[in-house]
């Protein structure tokens, strides 16, 4: 089982971010600590001593918590689960806060061997315009910080497609970060969200985002470049080198059960998956009510078939397709024809019997993705896998 924490504060709110997250005081983040024990206690007694892999406080802004507080939440993992000794433990962090002193030596005395950090541009003004609230100056500080303090295992969060961001800003952005040395790169697209910030400002005409050729410029030429420094594309967004892929995330992709615990999480155990509510108080009031106000959903075959599919053609793998049709019991054999058009046109490709998206079927990955789903479940339909 994989152990998600979701920590909903930050200093301030990005002008791209949709997450749930609230503003953050000592005094709720004490807590919130409170509240994540007790779910914790709760499910132990639910679920008995589960097996955790790895266990990932994301956010929100973990890095915010004290070192006392990050040694609370881990200390009653290890009481209440068997987490693996050499269970990959993340915490993600924003540079200002992980240089505060001692944060970072600190966590890694505690067990985070993995470290998460949202740096998403080297350029000031491109920092100014997503609300970041920290500089280019602290992002390469954060990064040799943590070095100092013995984390072998570090990624960056960088963003592309940006406003007023050209392709060779971000391959000049991109390859800095890679200077700076890090075992991963997380390397997202800009998507605005409704109600964000950014999202208004472009609605408005106030930015001038990339066009769809310089995003796709931007993807593939990026991709290009991380190879050829040693890096492997093994997620649409993501790059490691070897040996550090995210154990976490890629469990996610692989379809793994997954507990997530504070305001919002989202859990997937077995054939159900339910979602914390959003806002400390609801949550307090689920925990303290032995998960009352928890959304359940029971997820059908088709559903996790579906689902199966789609995470796996996001990884480098791809698709195994004999695996897939023991696991659902369904034949494959027509696949390949019907999928012709998708590999004729460059968008997918057949290797050691994985299915895979090729570099330009990621660039528009979800309506390759949705095709190759309805082509599944029209063979289905008609008796044909």
């Amino acid at each position: 089982m994989l152990l998600y924490i979701h920590v909903p504060f930050c200093v301030r709110k990005c002008g791209y971010c949709a997450f749930h997250s609230g503003l953050f005081s000592l005094r709720e983040a004490g807590r919130y600590v409170d509240l994540v024990v007790m779910e914790m206690a709760w499910w132990a007694k639910t679920l008995g001593p589960a097996e955790v892999q790895t266990v990932y406080l994301g956010g929100g802004t973990p890095s915010l918590l004290t070192p006392y507080q990050v040694e609370a939440i881990l200390a009653a993992a290890h009481r209440h689960f068997a987490v693996s000794p050499d269970a990959e433990i993340t915490l993600e962090a924003n540079p200002e806060s992980a240089l505060a002193d001692g944060f970072l030596s600190e966590i890694r005395k505690l067990g985070v061997n993995r470290l998460s950090l949202g740096v998403q541009s080297l350029r000031d003004d491109l920092l100014f315009l997503l609300g970041r609230p920290h500089d280019s100056v602290q992002a390469c500080r954060a990064v040799d910080a943590a070095r100092k303090a013995g984390f072998a295992n570090l990624s960056l969060d960088m963003m592309w497609g940006l406003p007023g961001q050209s392709l060779a800003i971000w391959l000049e952005d991109l390859a800095r970060s890679v200077d700076l040395g890090p075992d991963h790169l997380s390397c997202y697209g800009l998507t605005l969200e409704n109600g964000t910030p950014l999202a208004r400002r472009a609605a408005a005409g106030e930015l001038g985002l990339p066009d769809d050729e310089e995003e796709a410029s931007m993807f593939e030429q990026g991709a290009a470049f991380l190879g050829t420094r040693g890096f492997e594309h093994y997620e649409i967004s993501n790059f490691a080198r070897p040996g550090c892929k995210s154990r976490h995330n890629f469990g996610y992709w692989t379809g793994q059960d997954y507990l997530g615990l504070g305001p919002s999480a989202v859990s997937t155990l077995g054939e159900y998956r339910w979602t914390n509510p959003e806002g400390l108080e609801a949550y307090s009031e689920t925990v303290q009510g032995n998960g009352k106000g928890r959304a359940v959903e029971t997820l059908h075959w088709d559903t996790r078939r579906r689902e199966q599919v789609m995470l796996a053609m996001r990884t480098g793998r791809g698709l195994d397709l004999k695996n897939n049709m023991a696991l659902t019991g369904m034949d494959f054999s027509g696949l390949l024809s019907a999928v012709e058009p998708l590999r004729s046109g460059g968008l997918v490709r057949l290797r050691s019997g994985h299915l895979q998206l090729t570099r330009n079927g990621m660039l528009v990955s979800n309506s390759v993705i949705e095709h190759l789903l309805d082509v599944i479940d029209r063979m289905h339909d008609t008796g044909n896998v």
